[in-house]
C-alpha cells in the first residue's frame, strides 16, 4: 500500500526504486561499508526496511538513541543492539538459521563492541552475509567522549577482519555524514578505505504523478488528472508529502483540504526539525527565511541578516552557508541558493 504514512517493510510496497535496490546489492556484494544518501523524507529508510526484510540485518535509529539524552553512549548503543539482537534471533528462523547469540545474554557493562561485532560476523558466515545498518548515521558523531571516533574505529576493525558483516550508513545531511566518515584524511580511522555510495533522490514530475496515481488506484479513489499535477508542484516529488497527501485526499475527498492539510502536518515537522537546527545557531533559520523568500544570493543574504540584527562577518557566513548545505537544507547553483525540499520554503513564506 503506497499511502501508508510508516516506513515501508516490504519491497513490493516501494514505487519506482527498482534502480536504488540495485546499486544497494551491488555495493553490499563489492563494499564492506555502503552509504544510503539522500535528503529527508525521500525514502531511505524504506528502502533499508524492505532490503532487510530480505536478508539478515539490524538496524539502529542513530536518531532516536541521540534523542533520548542528547549524546550516545556505549551502554545505549549495546542495549539497542540487544533489543535489535532479540528480535533477530525470532526473524533468522525464515532463514532456516539458528545461533546463540551470547550478547543478548549480558549486561552492557561487560560487553565488548567488538565481541558483538565478532558474533554478528558468525551470524553472516551461516547466512551468506549479515547487515548492520545505522539509519541518520550522522549521529554517531555524538557517541562517546572523542566524537564518534571510537565507532569509526570498530568499523575500521570490522572492515578489514570481518568479511561477513556488511555496514549499511544512511544520511539525510549527506556532508555532515562524509565529515565525519572522514576516509579522505589520513588521521581518520576509516582512512584508504573505500565506501559504496547509492543516492536516493527525488521523483520526476511524471514519476511524482504515476506515484499518485497508482496510490489513489489502490485505495479505489479516481482524482482528476490536473489535481495530480497541482499537488505534485506545490509537493514537488518527496515521497514523504505524496503520501500524507494521499492519506489526506483520501480521507477528505477534497484537493484544498487535503493540500492544507498537508502543509499543516509538514509545519509540526519541520518546524520541530528547525528547532533542532535553531539549538546550533540563530543565524541559520534567519537564512532559510532569506532564501524561500527569494534574497537567495550571498550578498542578499547577508543583508537580510543584518536587518534581523544579526550582522555576520563574512568568513562566518560562508561557513553557515556551507554548513547548511552540508545538512542538506540548501544547495547552490550559480551563486544562488536554494532549498533542496520546497515544501520548506513554503512554510517559512507561512
Amino acid at each position: 500500500m503506497l499511502f501508508d504514512l510508516r516506513p515501508k517493510s516490504r519491497r513490493e510496497d516501494i514505487f519506482d526504486r527498482e534502480k536504488e535496490f540495485e546499486e544497494l546489492e551491488e555495493s553490499i556484494k563489492t563494499y564492506p561499508l555502503t552509504l544510503l544518501l539522500g535528503i529527508r523524507r525521500v525514502g531511505k529508510s524504506s528502502i533499508l526496511r524492505a532490503y532487510l526484510n530480505e536478508k539478515p540485518g539490524i538496524i539502529i535509529d542513530c536518531r532516536e538513541l541521540y534523542g533520548e539524552r542528547g549524546h550516545i553512549t556505549r551502554e545505549d548503543l549495546i542495549r539497542e543492539l540487544q533489543t535489535s539482537g532479540s528480535l533477530l534471533s525470532k526473524a533468522l528462523a525464515k532463514f532456516r538459521i539458528s545461533i546463540d547469540l551470547k550478547f543478548l545474554k549480558l549486561e552492557p557493562k561487560g560487553l565488548s563492541l567488538r565481541e558483538i561485532l565478532r558474533e554478528l560476523n558468525e551470524v553472516g558466515k551461516k547466512a551468506g552475509e549479515f547487515i548492520l545498518a545505522f539509519d541518520e548515521a550522522q549521529y554517531l558523531r555524538f557517541y562517546g567522549s572523542r566524537g564518534g571516533k571510537d565507532l569509526l574505529a570498530l568499523f575500521a576493525y570490522a572492515y578489514d577482519n570481518l568479511p561477513s558483516l556488511k555496514i549499511i550508513l544512511t544520511g539525510s545531511e549527506v556532508g555532515l555524514l562524509h565529515d565525519f566518515l572522514d576516509i579522505g584524511n589520513y588521521e581518520s580511522p576509516l582512512y584508504g578505505r573505500v565506501a559504496g555510495e547509492v543516492y536516493v533522490k527525488p521523483f520526476d514530475k511524471d514519476t511524482s504523478i504515476k506515484f499518485l496515481k497508482k496510490g489513489f488506484d489502490e485505495v479505489g479513489i479516481s482524482i482528476p488528472k490536473d489535481e495530480l499535477g497541482r499537488a505534485v508542484k506545490i509537493l514537488d516529488g518527496i515521497p514523504g508529502w505524496l503520501v500524507t497527501f494521499g492519506v489526506e485526499y483520501t480521507r477528505e475527498g477534497n484537493f484544498e483540504k487535503a493540500i492544507a492539510r498537508t502543509l499543516e502536518i509538514a509545519k509540526g515537522l519541520i518546524f520541530g526539525e528547525l528547532k533542532e537546527l535553531e539549538r546550533r545557531s540563530p543565524r541559520y533559520m534567519i537564512i532559510l527565511q532569506a532564501v524561500a523568500l527569494g534574497y537567495n544570493r550571498w550578498s542578499l543574504i547577508r543583508d537580510y541578516l543584518a536587518v534581523k540584527g544579526y550582522k555576520t562577518p563574512e568568513p562566518r557566513l560562508h561557513e553557515l552557508l556551507k554548513n547548511l548545505k552540508k545538512m542538506g537544507w540548501i544547495e547552490e547553483k550559480d551563486e544562488t541558493y536554494y532549498l533542496t525540499d520546497p515544501v520548506v520554503s513554503i512554510i517559512l513564506k507561512g
